[in-house]
C-alpha cells in the first residue's frame, strides 16, 4: 500500500524530532506554565499532550505553574478586591490562604488529573513540600508587601524522587518562609529557581508574546537568540522593558547558574513547547 502525502509528512515530522529526542534524552527541562495557555481550554489540552509526550520519549519534565486569573476569580467571589503594588499581589492572611487553595489544590491537581488522562504520569506538589522552596519577605522601598516572598532556598529531593519513579512533578509556587507561613511566590521566578538547583538543560517560559521583541508593537521583530553579554545593551535602548523585564532576569540567573539554555516561548501558539524543542525551526527567544 502507498502511503498518501500526509502520511509521508507525518514520518518526515517524526524523523526530524529524532535528534533532538536523541540529544534531550535523560535530560531536564523545567516548563513555567501560565499566561493565556491556562485559560485557553485548546491552548491547555496541546500544552498537557506535550509534556506527556516528552516524558514518554525519556525527557525529564518539571512542571511548574501559576494562576493568577483562578486567584483574581475566587478573592472576586468572596468578596475581596485584588489589590497589586509594584505589579505583586499584596497577600494578606486572608489572600494567602487563598493563594494556597487556589495553587497547591485546584489548578495543581487539576493539572496532574489532565497529564494522567493523555496517558502520563504525575505528582503534584507545592513549595511547602519537603520545604522544596524557603523564602523570606519581599522588601522593596519600604513597602508592605504581605506575605510575598523572595525564595533563599530551593531543596529538589522532593523532584528527583518523583522523576526516578517517572513522574512528572507538577509545581505549585507556594513557599514557606523563615517564619513558618505560607508566602506566595512569583512562578517564573521559582522556576528559574528550581532549574538552577537541577542543573536543567532547558529552562522554558510560556507567556503571551512571541518572545523578546525589538519593537514591542511589531510581532515581526522578534530576537530569536540572546546572549547574556548583550542584556544590559538592551536594557538601555528600552528593548526589554516592562513585564518582560523580569522574564529576562530569571532567564540570566538560570544560564548564570547552569542551566544551558533558557527560553520565552508564546504560549499562544499550540504545541510551542514541542516546536521550540524538537523541530529545527524552533520558537521564541533563546538566551545562551
Amino acid at each position: 500500500m502507498k502511503l498518501n502525502g500526509q502520511s509521508m509528512d507525518r514520518a518526515s515530522i517524526l524523523i526530524t524530532a529524532l535528534p533532538y529526542i536523541q540529544k534531550f534524552y535523560g535530560k531536564t527541562i523545567v516548563i513555567k506554565y501560565g499566561g493565556n495557555a491556562m485559560i485557553n481550554e485548546e491552548l491547555k489540552e496541546a500544552v498537557i499532550e506535550d509534556i506527556v509526550l516528552l516524558s514518554l520519549v525519556g525527557i525529564k519534565v518539571v512542571f511548574v505553574h501559576g494562576g493568577g486569573p483562578e486567584i483574581n476569580d475566587l478573592l472576586k467571589k468572596i468578596g475581596k478586591k485584588s489589590e497589586f503594588i509594584q505589579g505583586l499581589r499584596y497577600t494578606d492572611d486572608e489572600t494567602i490562604d487563598v493563594v494556597q487553595m487556589v495553587l497547591a489544590g485546584k489548578i495543581n491537581k487539576n493539572l496532574v488529573s489532565k497529564i494522567q488522562d493523555k496517558g502520563g504520569k504525575a505528582l503534584g506538589i507545592c513549595g511547602l513540600d519537603s520545604d522544596l522552596l524557603v523564602a523570606k519577605r519581599h522588601e522593596k522601598d519600604g513597602l508592605d508587601f504581605g506575605y510575598v516572598g523572595d525564595i533563599i532556598g530551593v531543596n529538589v529531593g522532593i523532584i528527583n524522587d518523583a522523576i526516578e519513579r517517572n513522574y512528572i512533578p507538577v509545581v505549585a509556587t507556594v513557599a514557606k518562609g523563615e517564619d513558618g507561613h505560607a508566602y506566595n511566590i512569583n512562578a517564573d521566578t521559582a522556576a528559574a529557581k528550581i532549574a538552577a538547583a537541577l542543573q536543567a538543560e532547558k529552562l522554558i517560559l510560556l507567556t503571551d508574546v512571541r518572545g523578546l521583541l525589538r519593537d514591542k508593537n511589531d510581532e515581526n521583530t522578534l530576537i530569536e537568540t540572546v546572549k547574556l553579554t548583550d542584556v544590559e545593551a538592551l536594557e538601555k535602548e528600552g528593548i526589554i522593558s516592562g513585564g518582560m523585564i523580569p522574564k529576562v532576569e530569571c532567564c540570566v540567573e538560570a544560564n548564570k547558574s547552569g542551566v544551558s539554555r533558557s527560553h520565552i516561548i508564546d504560549g499562544r501558539e499550540k504545541h510551542s513547547i514541542l516546536i521550540e524543542l524538537l523541530s529545527d525551526e524552533g520558537i521564541g527567544t533563546m538566551f545562551i
